[in-house]
């Protein structure tokens, strides 16, 4: 059972569900599909995908709740996974501090045919305002250090930059009430 509640079924002209067990395969091919299109911009960055690791588990966030889709009538747009624990990853990147505070968002990722329509910021306005976990005040999340443009994206967005720790770009942002 999912430790988040859905305040706000609808983002933009989005339609927000958690993902279910059966829309692993779509969620993984979605995510596949991200991973290519960041190769062939020249970013490393989710390139284990690619080779059929995934770091983040999806298949088991899934199953546990911590994974949202946003759909524009039957069509997958996008998907978030919102962590309600640090995740080793999490744990190894950010240190001891702050986690029982903490949601961490992971995987977000945007069908290329929603791309440039916003659905970026719409994601993430949702996960800061249309989501609640009990006793968590702030997300956090991390990019690749050489991807200058999304460290630029998570700053309009008003996230805090907490520095860098391997290779990674550490951001934070107290979630709206």
């Amino acid at each position: 059972m999912t430790p988040f509640t859905i305040t706000e079924e609808t983002a933009g002209a989005f339609r927000v569900i958690p993902a279910r067990k059966d829309d692993a395969k779509e969620v993984m091919d979605l995510l596949v599909s991200a991973a290519e299109w960041l190769r062939d911009k020249g970013s490393s960055q989710w390139s284990g995908l690619l080779q059929g690791e995934d770091t983040h588990n999806m298949r088991k966030a899934i199953a546990q709740g911590h994974v949202f889709l946003f759909r524009q009538k039957a069509e997958l747009a996008g998907v978030v996974m919102l962590l309600p624990e640090a995740s080793e990853w999490d744990r190894r990147l950010w240190g001891d501090e702050g986690h029982g505070e903490s949601v961490y968002l992971h995987r977000l990722a945007i069908d290329r045919r929603f791309a440039g329509a916003g659905l970026g910021r719409t994601i993430m306005t949702w996960a800061e305002t249309g989501v609640s976990c009990p006793g968590k005040t702030k997300i956090r999340l991390d990019c690749v250090s050489e991807n200058k443009a999304l460290q630029s994206f998570y700053s309009g967005m008003g996230y805090e930059s907490k520095g860098l720790a391997s290779g990674y770009h550490l951001f934070e942002k107290e979630m709206s009430k």
